[in-house]
């Protein structure tokens, strides 16, 4: 089996600008490829985690990949999926979070004896003569056909300003670079990015005479076609500072039963001989399927150390002589406490299970938060309960949040 077949096999191929000759070159030649990753934020997400598991595939089967930082159109921000324009950022920040990306993309990517290019677009980007670029590049788009496309089309209502209609130029331009500079023939993206794609296929044909590709990726949905990947404090973090491993492998393991075997599929590498027998579990038995789920995923981000101590932290957070050390956690001190006492729901908040009192009543008035003391739970039912500092004998207490949240709170000595 071919890597094009691979590919489909596992789900990850959304569009292509000619599958025929795509799955020539992937699976008869050895090809240089691109994708690009706007630096935007000091850490990659896990929507990210598909272009990269790609990425890998392609490079196990010979293909070189181009990992493009945005250091230029990431100062502009791409319109795509957006209602509103993006923060813009500085230099320095962009600077700061592309160090970031390569050092967690470098966890599945082979960086080493050129395996793979790294480039950052702000190279040729940033010291653009913008009348030189408007007359090699802009000429070659139709305003008409852009605002057609739906990453413009859906903002024009909201407003769509003259600095993000110039994202799809600059971004095709990229494309022309690599294919001078590099020979690259392919370019990669989220199905969201079809549309920019498109611009630097075409861009490349008419500038260099010559054919290229483009194909989109599945973006990472659930079974009710919404994005995966958020969690009650926002994104699903690759960066073990914004979400702990223990946190990001009980993501996994308490996913959907609906959408555990598409997840083996596009974010492990386990054989899909495995997958299809796993995907014969049903009901208690499809745990299991989900636990390996969650230690291949947690694994290859945080390393199968941090992995296996997340797995025996869930197992084990309710039995005896436990050790609690990797459930996410809050620090007090005394000075928090009233007489000797401090209200749950003012643990609710300080931990964020609750992000407002509000919340915090809401939850305790549906019988969602349960207190471990003792190894002993004990359901909160009064929204006037409080913990006194007695509770705190060992060091800490736990807070359970409906049937899959855990956080410790810790006491200051």
């Amino acid at each position: 089996m071919g890597v094009f077949e691979i590919l489909q096999e596992r789900g990850f191929i959304a569009q292509t600008t000619n599958e025929e000759k795509i799955k020539d070159l992937l699976n008869k030649q050895n090809i240089t490829f691109y994708i690009g990753f706007d630096p935007t934020a000091d850490s990659l997400h896990i929507g990210h985690f598909i272009p990269i598991m790609v990425i890998s595939h392609l490079q196990k089967a010979g293909h070189t990949p181009i990992v493009l930082f945005g250091g230029g159109t990431g100062l502009i921000g791409d319109p795509s999926g957006k209602t509103d324009m993006r923060k813009m950022l500085t230099n320095e920040m962009i600077s700061h979070n592309i160090d970031c990306f390569k050092n967690q993309t470098s966890k599945l990517i082979d960086f080493s004896k050129e395996k793979a290019i790294v480039v950052n677009n702000a190279d040729w980007l940033a010291n653009l003569n913008y009348i030189d670029f408007l007359r090699e590049v802009g000429v070659h788009f139709s305003v008409n056909r852009m605002l057609s496309f739906e990453c413009y089309k859906q903002r024009l209502e909201r407003g769509l300003s003259f600095f993000e209609l110039n994202y799809m130029p600059m971004q095709s331009y990229d494309f022309l670079i690599l294919n001078r500079k590099y020979g690259c023939v392919l370019e990669l993206g989220g199905d969201d990015q079809w549309s920019n794609i498109i611009g630097g296929v075409e861009l490349v044909r008419k500038k260099e005479n010559t054919d290229v590709f483009g194909m989109t990726l599945a973006l990472l949905t659930n079974s009710e076609g919404k994005k995966m990947g958020k969690t009650e404090k926002g994104a699903l973090w690759l960066d073990a500072a914004k979400t702990s491993p223990y946190e990001f492998y009980q993501y996994w393991r308490n996913i959907d039963d609906k959408d555990v075997i598409k997840c083996l599929k596009m974010l492990t590498f386990l054989p899909m001989d495995e997958i299809i027998e796993l995907s014969k579990l049903e009901g208690q038995e499809l745990n299991r399927a989900k636990e390996i789920l969650a230690l291949e995923v947690t694994a290859a981000i945080h390393g199968k150390d941090e992995a296996t101590k997340a797995h025996h932290a869930a197992k084990t957070i309710f039995c005896s002589g436990q050790d609690t050390n990797d459930i996410p956690f809050t620090c007090i001190s005394t000075d928090a406490f009233s007489d000797g006492k401090i209200s749950i729901i003012e643990l609710l908040t300080i931990s964020k299970l609750a992000s407002s009192n509000g919340e915090a009543r809401r939850l305790i008035a549906q019988g969602g938060i349960s207190i471990l003391l003792k190894n002993k739970t004990k359901k909160v039912l009064n929204i006037n309960e409080s913990l006194a500092l007695s509770d705190f004998a060992e060091g800490y207490v736990i807070i359970k949040k409906g049937k899959k949240v855990f956080h410790k709170i810790v006491l200051k000595k």
